[in-house]
């Protein structure tokens, strides 16, 4: 339907049905106007399944939903690094949508991953922006191919779930823009989601839904969303001013309370009639857009969409550790155990929770080979050892040529909801897979997990297979991986810490009652551990293959650009083993010199390739401004340094295969705010600045001349030469005059003027 033709369609509306369609008409679905035809809409929560309820609404997931499919979760899916197979997973989803008549799914979630005791980091991402940004768009495109609506959540910097209906996120500019803001704004500007979720907390003291500078100005005025935005469910505070600032569509019904606040906002002139015109017409458009699409004839094949799940699984799957001995033989006595063998953690637990119409254990998928024997080990419901089971375990592991653990987090340690108080498995699961690892030596642990754990058995066993929550066919795919059907291709998409105190977030996580500082700045993840050099469990972006790959011919198509210019970076990539296999080929970027603190290198693009044994493919990159730039808080937007910079070829954030230097050039000029306070040194920076300075100073003989006698004395005084030198760079303009020099206060500030004009 046309913008003109919706604009009609609102004309004709009464102020009280305006304000009744600014929130649900339920738990899931907006306001219909029969009198109009205009239609009822429902949204349905996401993002790796759906979750859809016909009868008692809750957003917990408490009430049963109807029979769907379980895809991975987010901390999986990111692991594929393949933005083709999150596309293809997305049109799956938007068909089953199509099929149940939901016009919106709720998802993707792209909040970072600050620390591994969020509680929903099951649902996010990655620790990395551009992850997390391509991951979502790639997610988004796929569902919207459908003509079905996604609304990416959670707007913006919902890192925990402690208080987080009322915590404060403290976070600086820069921060916010080169961490937290860029996890939305690629998938917002490219894939353009129908839909914005906008999150509980506060951000910078102003309440995520109140929030006129993100809603409007970021999200709408720099960044093109033509959607509507919708409040996560309870998060609308104070109606009318949220409505101002940028929250059309309240989720779920306020049951009349709040559309009276409206109503009576606009009588009484607090609220412009042309504020809630354009909410309305938001809303109808992403209606009609869904409503002038909608295809009956589509048809939910679970069982079809089940295989399609354990084809996404099998990328999700990170190969952690292989001391040869994966992968298994098919004929070997082989001893599975653990509940979860029988009975995986395959998906979170609160509104993403999926009515799975079916689940295909490990134990399932091996049913019928007659070589796997079984044992349960623990239960998940406590932790507590049951010296039974775990007797049990150890003799089935002594009888069998390797030992296959499946153990993880069970649902009571990670949910939406609540956050993990610490980064351990049960330490029921960890003695077993020690007495098992000291009675069979031939051990794999295979983690059911949505975020990272500690390890103290790391060395203790032969091979590691992060599984994540891989979905409701995760059993069938852990065994394709285990027993060499499928070559594991997946990468970390966050660094797994030796210990939870390395984390950048230890000291300042959940924050004191409901301020959260996040003191770490840009410093998230591998930024940080590579920034302190510290040692990890493992980085960011391994993973390991059954077959190996070589990289060469690291290539640019200009040694120099400007940054108004675009860079294509190629390398050749070959599988130099026995075994087809897909290689994610990651691209780091390093400013080699920088006047303000960065990162040693970040992550600007990646590529999955596959191979066939002895195949090599060229694998192309194409940088621009943003993946040379920081943030600038004297800018307010992106800059780049005129300098060198190191591209990066890397199998992870820790293994670089190849490198090579270019040089950008800025186009743009940092300006110089000069003051009585501004350094010497600083003014230096600028020569014609510091030859007018020296001309005005100059008077003061000893502070200018001091440097050069001193350097031409004898070695003895070289100490006193660099301590003059020192003080002068570091001296503030103002010096000579509190060192009582023949300079006035006066003269410095005529000065400090002069330089200032030289900036317009």
């Amino acid at each position: 339907m046309t913008a003109e033709k919706i604009k009609e369609i609102v004309a004709q509306m009464t102020l009280e049905e305006k304000a009744a369609m600014c929130s649900g008409a339920d738990f899931w679905h907006t306001e219909a106007v029969a009198r109009l035809g205009i239609p009822a809409s429902m949204v349905s929560d996401g993002p790796h399944g759906l979750r859809k309820q016909d009868q008692e609404g809750d957003h917990l997931g408490v009430n049963e939903s109807i029979k769907a499919v379980c895809f991975p979760a987010g901390c999986g899916t990111a692991a594929s690094f393949n933005r083709e197979l999150l596309r293809t997973m997305g049109e799956t989803l938007g068909s089953e949508c199509q099929a149940e008549g939901v016009s919106v799914i709720l998802g993707p979630a792209v909040n970072i991953k600050r620390s591994p005791l969020c509680g929903r980091n099951f649902e996010y991402y990655s620790e990395d922006p551009l992850v997390a940004s391509e991951m979502a768009g790639a997610l988004i495109s796929g569902v919207q191919s459908k003509n079905v609506g996604t609304s990416i959540k959670h707007f913006l910097a919902n890192n925990q779930e402690t208080r987080r209906m009322s915590s404060d996120s403290r976070i600086d500019e820069r921060t916010l823009h080169e961490i937290y803001l860029a996890a939305f704004e690629g998938a917002v500007k490219k894939a353009k989601p129908w839909t914005v979720m906008c999150s509980y907390n506060k951000i910078n003291g102003t309440y995520a839904a109140g929030n006129y500078q993100y809603l409007t100005e970021t999200l709408r005025d720099q960044w093109g969303f033509d959607g509507y935005v919708m409040s996560d469910w309870g998060a609308v505070n104070s109606r009318v001013e949220d409505l101002k600032a940028g929250l059309d569509l309240e989720m779920p019904s306020s049951g009349g309370v709040n559309d009276k606040l409206i109503v009576g906002a606009v009588e009484s002139g607090e609220l412009s009639g042309e504020v809630l015109d354009t909410a309305v017409e938001r809303i109808l458009n992403i209606v009609y857009r869904y409503e002038e699409n909608r295809d009956r004839n589509v048809v939910f094949d679970r069982d079809k969409d089940h295989e399609m799940a354990r084809r996404v699984a099998e990328e999700t799957i990170v190969l952690l550790k292989n001391d040869d001995i994966l992968p298994l033989s098919e004929q070997a006595e082989i001893a599975f155990i653990g509940k979860y063998a029988m009975k995986p953690r395959y998906q979170g637990g609160g509104s993403s929770h999926i009515n799975s119409h079916k689940v295909t254990s490990a134990m399932e998928a091996v049913k019928g080979m007659g070589n796997i024997t079984f044992a349960v080990g623990y239960d998940d419901q406590a932790d507590q050892t049951d010296e039974k089971l775990l007797e049990e375990a150890v003799e089935t592991a002594k009888r069998a040529k390797a030992a296959v653990i499946f153990a993880g987090l069970p649902d009571a340690f990670e949910s939406e909801g609540f956050d993990r108080k610490h980064m351990a498995m049960p330490d029921c699961q960890n003695e077993l897979i020690e007495k098992v690892a000291e009675a069979q030596p031939n051990t794999i642990v295979v983690l059911h997990n949505g975020s990272p754990v500690e390890m103290p058995w790391v060395n203790k066993v032969k091979g590691i297979v992060e599984a994540y929550l891989g979905g409701q066919a995760v059993g069938a795919a852990v065994c394709d991986i285990l027993f060499g059907r499928v070559n594991p291709s997946a990468k970390l998409p966050e660094t797994f810490p030796l210990k939870l105190e390395d984390n950048p977030s230890y000291l300042s996580y959940i924050g004191e009652e409901d301020v959260v500082e996040y003191r770490e700045g840009i410093f998230v993840g591998y930024r940080y551990y590579d920034k302190k050099k510290m040692e990890v469990l493992f980085p960011f972006g391994y993973g390991l293959s059954y077959t190996t790959f070589s990289y060469d011919h690291l290539s640019v198509d200009k040694e120099r650009m400007k940054d108004t210019e675009v860079m294509t970076v190629s390398v050749d990539v070959t599988n130099t083993g026995n075994m087809a296999g897909k290689e994610v080929v990651q691209l780091y970027v390093a400013d080699r010199e920088s006047t303000v603190i960065r990162p040693v290198k970040e992550l600007r693009d990646f590529a999955k390739v596959e191979l066939a044994p002895g195949e090599k493919k060229t694998v192309t990159f194409t940088l621009d401004k943003r993946a040379f730039a920081y943030y600038s808080v004297r800018l307010h937007d992106w800059h780049v340094e005129t300098g060198e910079f190191d591209l990066m070829i890397g199998k992870s954030s820790r293994d670089i295969v190849l490198t090579r230097t270019v040089t950008v050039e800025s186009t743009v000029r940092l300006p110089m705010v000069y003051t009585t306070d501004t350094t010497m040194g600083d003014v230096k920076k600028n020569p014609r600045a510091w030859e007018i300075a020296r001309e005005v100073l100059k008077k003061d003989k000893d502070l200018f001349g001091g440097q050069e006698e001193a350097e031409s004395e004898a070695a003895s005084e070289a100490i006193s030469a660099e301590m003059n030198a020192a003080m002068e760079e570091y001296m503030p303009l103002r010096g000579p005059v509190n060192f009582g020099g023949q300079v006035t206060m006066a003269d410095v500030q005529a000065l400090v003027d002069r330089l200032n004009a030289l900036e317009e």
